[in-house]
């Protein structure tokens, strides 16, 4: 589980392809701080296991799935990535509830800035803007950003200096593939909310409910 707010910038040290996966090498410091091999680190806002650890790099094996859903394959050795630990019991919250695992991804659409902030419009299948609401969250490449505007073509958020500064947002270009992960909130409600496949209708939502269903 992370948070979306990204520690650090890290950057591609190597790249190992197979037949349908890849091994990718990362170079990067805070991160590593304490880390151990199995530990879970978001790269673009993808969850990543490390499987090897050696100084300032660690390695991490990412799957075919993993490739067809994210912006992962793209990456070249170089690639500034956005970096960030598993969140600790005791840290705070300061983003909102991220998993790692994306749900696809967008294109680029714009870059214009107003005063300090710049506004990024992104442009996503209607599969993903269907659970992209204004004013919610949504993680862009691991970033937690909140939703300024949204139809059914794109959304738009606006990006504060320190964001700017902190992560590889802005560093985009037009046309760059970003990963999305859509508030997890949604996609719960939504498949709670699903008639039974025999057809019956959907039991209302009470307390009893809820609590049955782990939300007590």
């Amino acid at each position: 589980m992370f948070t979306g707010i990204i520690e650090e910038i890290g950057h591609i040290e190597q790249i190992i392809r197979g037949q349908k996966s890849v091994s990718l090498t990362v170079r990067a410091s805070k991160v590593l701080s304490d880390a151990q091999i199995g530990d879970s680190i978001a790269v673009n806002g993808v969850c990543l296991t490390v499987t090897d650890l050696s100084g300032s790099h660690f390695t991490a094996d990412v799957m075919a799935e993993t490739l067809r859903r994210s912006g992962l394959g793209q990456l070249k050795k170089g690639s500034p990535v956005n970096l960030e630990r598993a969140m600790a019991a005791n840290g705070r919250f300061g983003g909102h509830i991220v998993s790692g695992h994306i749900d696809g991804t967008g294109s680029i659409l714009r870059m214009e800035r107003e005063d300090n902030a710049v506004w990024v419009t992104i442009s996503a299948e209607d599969s993903i803007l269907r659970y992209i609401v204004e004013k919610g969250s949504i993680a862009i490449d691991g970033i937690s950003l909140t939703v300024a505007y949204v139809d059914d073509t794109c959304f738009r958020v606006s990006v504060i200096p320190h964001t700017a500064e902190e992560t590889t947002l802005l560093r985009g270009r037009i046309g760059d593939i970003v990963n999305l992960e859509c508030d997890i909130v949604g996609k719960y409600i939504e498949k709670l909310m699903k008639p039974p496949r025999e057809g019956k209708p959907p039991e209302p939502i009470t307390m009893e409910f809820l609590a049955a269903h782990g939300f007590s």
